[in-house]
């Protein structure tokens, strides 16, 4: 269905509305003179919304692209999508669910040609259609700055396949990453794709889930895998490949030296399609992350993995979650890792699979050779109490009262498990850590813990999630500081120009967040200059006078003594005249 305006009505005037609607073939390009802005008082709170109200943004973007894009409304006879105009700097716009339709894509289309900030954007379930696609793929040959792109569940069927892989194969984008999840592709688009991949080396990422690939498209895929040297991460989970298509697959994947990420959930290929993507792993090196959940696979398929698992030295995670495999089939799975000592395994997810006590003995035993390795199961019940006892602590705490115990922060204890000294870790790296290191008695159901708290959506862990964060207190902010250490947070206030106040405070020696303004930090103590300041990095002595930064500008200065050791403060302080938002960033 093609929608002319968002799915949220809103006032408009009759002047913004006039134009007729324009053809998709037309130039991405147009000339606009300044409209008259229309004042409006500002909202309390921004929602992600469509409310289709054009507000007065002049103070937050420049204005010839906000003008643009509402002259492109115009032009093609659709409300303004009042969220994109707040947001048409931002580096992610997300414009999922807004019934954009194709004029309102064209629109957007549009202002993007100059645009130079946005580098993700998601445009799934609009119903841009292949007039919609159209639009985006021309903006696409201007735009040299958008990276990633989601266009999931716009029935772009044949003809959208067929304007994307025509785009595809001038590999000329600087596009990286795109969804195209749920777009009703069957095996014409599959070939029409394959055809444009197996030239393009630009994409890394690609979504094809949710679409009604069969066997011959497994095949294309299998052909395009063989020779494509730029595809990393590919998803075609929720199709139809069964079992000729994966094998087909597989017979490409066994050269390619690209891919690393593959997902071939919910396909049915059942131990055929498992024995030939054992012969994958058996050759394949660059292969590190394999999801097979949902597929039929038993002990027998699973027997067939787990011998090539014997000898590959590339995979780290092996999803096998809702196949019938029972314990036995288990147990076979971890001696494979364990017979195999440069595996690199480190996560796997037979989360459906009931164990037993002897099950659990045996993965102690193989995680002992291999510390970075996590295996997720589902336990027997008379495990459940024990399982409780291990994870009842909570390993932060722990992590805590160590570094209270020793007078080091909490980030310079995960520093030290980190040879390059970094705030982020691989998390294999850090679970092998964790469990080597003998400073805080922590066993491998704490360190899973940890690891959702620090790295839980992605493959690496970061150090400076480590801390609870405070709420948005009220009142003043803290000062003078707590204690020996010092300790800063934020305050709400109704200052004119100035914005509500958010605390963001770690534990007693971290990073702590300071928004209020002016009168109110210098009225507590916290003496900031009357100019701005843009400092990045630079380091101050408290009680000091402000020392000269790399930029020129003073630092921020903290009264009552020195503290236990120098501030380095990676920050930049704001505080502008009149008493605008001062916003200050201190490490203790």
């Amino acid at each position: 269905m093609d929608n002319d305006e968002p799915l949220e009505s809103e006032t408009k005037d009759d002047s913004d509305s006039v134009s007729a609607p324009q053809s998709s073939n037309e130039t991405l390009y147009c000339e606009a003179e300044a409209p008259v802005a229309v004042e409006k008082e500002k909202p309390a709170q921004e929602s992600s919304e469509t409310d289709l109200e054009i507000e007065d943004t002049e103070k937050f973007f420049t204005t010839g692209q906000k003008e643009l894009y509402l002259e492109a409304c115009k032009l093609v006879g659709v409300v303004p999508v009042s969220y994109f105009i707040r947001n048409m700097e931002e580096s992610y716009v997300n414009l999922n669910h807004h019934g954009l339709g194709p004029k309102g894509t064209k629109a957007i289309a549009i202002a993007l040609v100059s645009n130079t900030t946005v580098l993700t954007l998601e445009l799934a379930d609009n119903c841009i259609m292949k007039e919609g696609i159209l639009s985006l793929v021309e903006m696409l040959q201007e735009n040299y700055y958008l990276q990633e792109m989601n266009v999931s569940d716009n029935d772009l069927g044949l003809e959208g396949a067929r304007i994307l892989s025509e785009f595809l194969q001038n590999n000329t984008s600087s596009l990286l990453s795109l969804q195209l999840a749920g777009n009703n592709f069957k095996e014409e688009s599959a070939e029409l794709f394959c055809q444009a991949l197996s030239n393009n080396y630009r994409i890394k990422s690609l979504d094809l889930s949710h679409n009604q690939f069969c066997h011959k498209a497994g095949e294309y895929l299998g052909q395009m895998l063989a020779i494509n040297v730029g595809l990393q991460s590919l998803d075609l989970s929720w199709n139809h490949l069964y079992i000729r298509g994966v094998v087909a697959l597989c017979s490409g994947l066994r050269s390619n030296v690209s891919l690393k990420k593959l997902d071939l959930s919910m396909n049915s290929f059942g131990n055929e399609g498992a024995a030939a993507l054992g012969e994958v792993l058996r050759l394949n090196s660059y292969l590190t992350y394999l999801d097979l959940s949902s597929n039929n696979i038993t002990n027998d398929g699973l027997s067939k993995i787990s011998r090539a698992l014997e000898l590959n030295e590339s995979l780290k995670v092996l999803k096998l979650f809702l196949n019938p495999i029972s314990m036995d089939g288990a147990v076979l799975l971890i001696l494979s890792i364990k017979r195999n000592p440069k595996s690199r395994m480190e996560d796997i997810d037979i989360s459906n699979v009931l164990v037993s006590e002897q099950f659990v003995k045996i993965l102690d035993g193989v995680c002992a050779i291999h510390p970075q390795l996590d295996v997720i199961y589902k336990s027997v019940q008379a495990l459940s109490a024990k399982k409780t006892l291990f994870t009842w602590t909570n390993p932060v705490k722990l992590i805590q009262s160590y570094a209270d115990q020793n007078k080091i922060s909490v980030l310079d204890f995960f520093r030290s498990l980190n040879p390059r000294g970094e705030m982020t870790m691989p998390v294999g790296e850090f679970r092998k850590a964790m469990i080597q290191q003998n400073k805080v008695p922590i066993n491998r159901y704490q360190v899973r813990e940890l690891i959702k708290k620090l790295g839980e959506k992605t493959d690496m862990v970061d150090f400076r999630s480590a801390w609870p964060r405070c709420p948005d207190p009220s009142g003043l902010p803290l000062w003078p500081p707590e204690g020996p250490q010092f300790r800063l947070s934020g305050g709400r206030h109704g200052a004119k120009g100035s914005q509500p106040g958010r605390g963001s405070c770690g534990l007693r020696t971290e990073v702590c967040v300071v928004r209020a303004p002016a009168s109110l930090c210098q009225a507590s103590g916290l003496r900031l200059q009357d100019a701005l300041v843009c400092t990045w990095p630079c380091s101050c002595v408290s009680g000091g006078n402000p020392k000269e930064t790399a930029g020129g500008g003073p630092c921020l200065t903290l009264p009552h003594g020195p503290p236990p050791r120098p501030l380095s403060l990676p920050l930049s302080v704001f505080l502008m005249p009149g008493g605008a938002a001062a916003t200050a960033v201190i490490r203790l």
